[in-house]
């Protein structure tokens, strides 16, 4: 093969890899740009820097203790009114890495990185002492679970249960929380991975980041969301933590 053409081919590489990364940065400015914008509009904070403490503050949650190299970025945070109160939000984007290895048949092990990102929300809400609970869109691997045995929570409604997977340690608590009501809501549209622990809730839609707009209505579903929790299960709730608050001034004092 001529000097001339193998060296044809390397430009023509250095150049394609120029033109994707400059694309590749462009896309990433007006990411930041609109992202900047919406924190703009709801009087939020934006960093669009790497957090890499985010691991210390939410790595109870299930999308955030998978592999390596783990950080947030692009982080809006600020409050969202939800009912009659603003709730504190966080939301944004998220990176892991994970490895895999290959070995050829003369021995030679190679190892790959895969990097993955994803749009997260957390909303933070006044229900601290409310049980885990854990919703998210059925797939093969739990129907495959559930025939072995590893069932999750059922409802009355035969098609919720076979749609859904629904994880609580308080049944009831899942029973109060997923009224028919809220299953038509759950059905009604695609809905996000619900994980909801220390008072705090987590959606997340898988390994792809959100446009602003998509960020704009996964917070509008959560809102939704909350509405449709019973009056008789937050009051309860509402009046366990401001109880627990008393408490803890009266110590202080």
């Amino acid at each position: 093969m001529p000097q001339s053409f193998i060296a044809l081919i390397i430009v023509a590489v250095i150049a394609l890899v120029a033109v994707s990364a400059y694309y590749s940065y462009q896309a990433q400015q007006k990411r930041i740009a609109e992202l900047s914008q919406l924190a703009a509009t709801h009087g939020w904070q934006f960093d669009q820097s790497r957090d890499s403490s985010h691991d210390d503050r939410y790595n109870y949650f299930s999308i955030f203790n998978q592999g390596d190299d783990r950080y947030a970025y692009n982080t809006l945070r600020g409050d969202e009114q939800v009912g009659e109160r603003p709730w504190p939000v966080q939301l944004g984007d998220y990176h892991y890495r994970t490895t895999s290895t290959s070995t050829d048949s003369k021995g030679n092990t190679t190892t790959t990185y895969h990097h993955h990102q994803l749009s997260y929300l957390i909303v933070e809400t006044p229900y601290l002492g409310a049980p885990h609970l854990f919703v998210r869109r059925e797939g093969f691997f739990d129907k495959l679970a559930n025939f072995f045995g590893f069932s999750d929570i059922n409802f009355e409604s035969e098609e919720f249960s076979r749609r859904f997977r629904v994880k609580s340690p308080d049944k009831k608590f899942a029973y109060d929380v997923i009224h028919p009501r809220m299953m038509e809501f759950l059905m009604a549209e695609e809905p996000p991975m619900i994980d909801f622990q220390r008072g705090q809730c987590c959606l997340s839609r898988g390994e792809r980041c959100w446009s602003a707009g998509e960020f704009e209505s996964n917070l509008d579903w959560a809102r939704r969301f909350f509405e449709l929790w019973p009056r008789h299960v937050t009051s309860v709730l509402e009046q366990a933590e401001a109880d627990a608050h008393a408490a803890q001034q009266q110590n202080l004092a």
